[in-house]
């Protein structure tokens, strides 16, 4: 299995079971500015169009749970804007977003519900690499890749012991940092493109599970269009390349590089996936843990009352 996909296994597992405890179920890792945006998204009507609209295009809903500052944001375009204005705008997203985590553990940086978010400048994308890059979330899911690649003696020649897992660890994460930096940093910069994944979070299940997947590919662009995401596919397919300077040469053919490059765009999509339901996950879980604390308390009322005491004030869901 290639490290990439099974790094995505791991989140995907990670992210869609932990939480079945009680006591994760108030680490709910709601974007830091969708403001109960959430909500609201199971009753928002779905667009008739085949394909999910932008986020920008959908619900108009989440507006009115902003905060005022994303709403005096979305009252003007940002053409009206100035660039000290888009600038300290830009920064508060940012703040906001760097505090984002599922479970209080899965780092999500890249991640926005805000239909108006202002877009990012170039220096602020190379911040927000940097901010993703040296999280301790990466180092954590790379330390479970790199064990499965040496249990599993792969690449050979990388050898056993503590040795074979320092280079297997070492390959693993200059793979996710050279993607990254190319990816989310450079060619968005030089492209113009934004590298945050804008959550849709109204809709059907079929049109987010299409919109999760396809951010991969396409994405919003500094100027709030939507166009092909060149800088994410370009930006993997480059960090494999790089990557054959230190992967042995049993895996440096153009199969192997392009391989390499594609699985981990495919990954990016099972990541978007889990960020876009996992608010879902978060609901359901809660709302089941109030039906079973509402039906305890109704027992205990009802034992209460053979007894001759006054029931107790039953929990809001």
């Amino acid at each position: 299995m290639n490290h990439s996909l099974r790094l995505a296994a791991l989140t995907l597992a990670l992210s869609t079971t932990v939480f079945l405890p009680q006591g994760w179920s108030q680490t709910s890792g709601l974007p830091a500015d969708t403001d109960g945006h959430d909500a609201a998204a199971s009753s928002a009507p779905l667009p008739e169009n085949a394909l999910p609209d932008a986020p920008g295009q959908s619900s108009s809903s989440s507006t009115q749970n902003q905060t005022p500052a994303d709403a005096a944001t979305g009252q003007q375009t940002q053409g009206q804007l100035t660039d000290q204005q888009k600038r300290e705008a830009a920064e508060e997203q940012l703040k906001k977003q760097e505090q984002q985590r599922v479970m209080g553990v899965m780092a999500t940086f890249n991640t926005t519900s805000n239909r108006d978010a202002v877009s990012l400048t170039a220096g602020q994308k190379f911040q927000l690499f940097f901010k993703s890059s040296t999280d301790p979330w990466p180092f954590t899911l790379t330390v479970f890749s790199a064990l499965i690649d040496q249990a599993e003696g792969s690449p050979t020649e990388y050898g056993g012991g503590i040795g074979g897992y320092a280079k297997r660890y070492g390959a693993s994460y200059a793979d996710y940092f050279t993607g990254n930096f190319f990816g989310n940093a450079v060619f968005t910069s030089w492209w113009h493109e934004d590298p945050r994944f804008f959550q849709k979070g109204t809709g059907s299940k079929m049109s987010r599970v299409l919109w999760a997947a396809a951010s991969t590919v396409w994405c919003r662009r500094d100027n709030g269009s939507w166009g092909p995401n060149y800088a994410n596919v370009a930006g993997n397919l480059v960090g494999s390349a790089i990557s054959n300077l230190y992967y042995p040469d049993s895996e440096r053919s153009v199969g192997d590089t392009f391989q390499r490059g594609l699985t981990v765009t495919a990954e990016g999509a099972v990541g978007a996936e889990v960020i876009e339901f996992w608010p879902d996950f978060v609901r359901h879980h809660r709302r089941k843990q109030a039906e079973k604390q509402a039906r305890q308390q109704a027992a205990q009322d009802a034992r209460d009352a053979q007894a001759g005491k006054k029931p107790a004030q039953t929990p809001q869901p």
